[in-house]
């Protein structure tokens, strides 16, 4: 499998860390989002990113000047599906949004494009159920932030294809990525120690063990995590982490359990950095910067 363009869909804090690592590999990026708002927010975040890496000598100016101008945008997904080699869409995680998603890639992408998910979780195989070439479909879960984060899941499912696998190696090696392979199971590799390990710190906090910031700090210093669990999930989100566990409590049973902290938490709307407020508060600054 030759692949010249990837095709990013959803260009929100992912999508625009992916096409960003595409296109700083050499790759030709096509960025989608049915948003034009969220399509321009992406494209001035990646001239950003590139414009920062060049100042701190990351790239040179040629190279950030030539990986801008590799990144093209997309209004829908058909037009994103037709110039591609390899799709990865990075929608937010919902079943029903990708199942849509698999169902267009096998209407309008080539025939040979590899047809890759972004989800943390969700079931690679019943995505593919949804095309007739379940052997090009393939979970490729990156880490936030794209740029930074080195790990790439790579998830196989039912009928993946060993070329699939490669194919999905080199992108990610091209990208300066490690990468790893899991057989397809709920919340894969990361996603169910995560889980594991922020419930049990939400646990803690609600029980007036410690503060969160004590956790952190404990979590960080001495775990040697670069980030402490609270800290972790106001990046991500705390309604994608409560998606998440839900997932992860309805496939694999009890010890996945939400906590009711998380819960209310969300549904007081305090979702982490990109609502400025979620385990901790953040400035108008902070919340910028993360868009």
């Amino acid at each position: 499998m030759e692949v010249k363009t990837i095709g990013v869909i959803g260009a929100g804090t992912m999508g625009r860390g992916i096409a960003y690592a595409a296109a700083l590999a050499g790759y030709r990026a096509i960025l989608e989002d049915v948003m034009p708002e969220t399509l321009a927010q992406a494209t001035g975040w990646i001239a950003r990113a590139f414009d920062e890496g060049a100042k701190r000598g990351k790239v040179t100016p040629e190279e950030a000047a030539a990986a801008v101008e590799r990144i093209a945008t997309a209004s829908s997904v058909e037009g994103a599906c037709r110039e591609s080699d390899f799709l990865i869409e990075a929608v937010p995680e919902e079943m029903e949004l990708k199942l849509e998603l698999y169902t267009l890639f096998d209407k309008f992408a080539k025939p040979n494009a590899v047809l890759a998910s972004n989800t943390s979780s969700l079931s690679i195989t019943e995505m593919a159920e949804m095309t007739f070439r379940p052997e090009l479909c393939v979970g490729m879960h990156f880490f936030n932030p794209v740029p930074k984060m080195r790990l790439i899941e790579i998830v196989r499912a039912a009928k993946t294809s060993d070329e699939t696998i490669a194919a999905c190696r080199e992108v990610g090696n091209r990208m300066g990525k490690e990468v790893v392979v899991v057989k397809e199971s709920p919340g894969f590799i990361t996603s169910r120690v995560n889980a594991l390990i922020g419930n049990e710190a939400f646990a803690m906090l609600e029980a007036g063990l410690a503060s969160a910031e004590d956790i952190d700090k404990a979590v960080k210093l001495g775990l040697n995590h670069p980030m402490g669990p609270f800290e972790m999930v106001d990046l991500v989100g705390l309604d994608v982490r409560l998606r998440i566990l839900e997932y992860l409590h309805e496939t694999l049973g009890e010890k996945y359990r939400p906590n009711e902290l998380l819960k209310k938490l969300v549904t007081e709307g305090r979702l982490g950095r990109k609502a400025g407020r979620g385990v901790y508060e953040y400035s108008t600054q902070e919340r910028r910067d993360k868009s």
